[in-house]
């Protein structure tokens, strides 16, 4: 189990060939209170880069990103209902989406953990 960041505050956390994904709780503070999250459906395939969910806050809206290409396995249906979870639990319980990562290879251009604690540290 690897967990792995982009400059857009998305998080994957990696087992064998599935990523677990959601957004940092550096995200999800800049955000405020999250009101609304738009998932994918199972089965619905991605790019690296291609627009998977949206986000929205009281301040603004948000999409999130793939970070890898694959297949989504697993949407977080407990989000329809409780999309203030990502405000609690942004990088355990208030996952996005868990997709089937079709190139490995791909996770290279992503930060680990020590990697993204730096980077934010030059946003503030």
């Amino acid at each position: 189990m690897t967990i792995y960041y982009s400059e857009d505050h998305e998080w994957v956390n990696v087992t064998d060939k599935t990523g677990t994904v959601g957004i940092s709780e550096y995200a999800q503070k800049a955000l405020g209170d999250i009101v609304f999250v738009e998932l994918p459906e199972v089965g619905d395939e991605f790019s690296k880069g291609d627009e998977v969910a949206v986000v929205e806050s009281v301040k603004a809206a948000s999409e999130i990103y793939s970070l890898v290409s694959g297949e989504i396995t697993e949407v977080n249906g407990e989000l329809e209902t409780n999309a203030s979870l990502v405000n609690s639990s942004a990088e355990e319980d208030g996952w996005f989406f868990k997709i089937e990562i079709s190139d490995d290879s791909e996770l290279d251009d992503l930060m680990d953990a020590d990697g993204y604690k730096k980077f934010i540290a030059g946003l503030e």
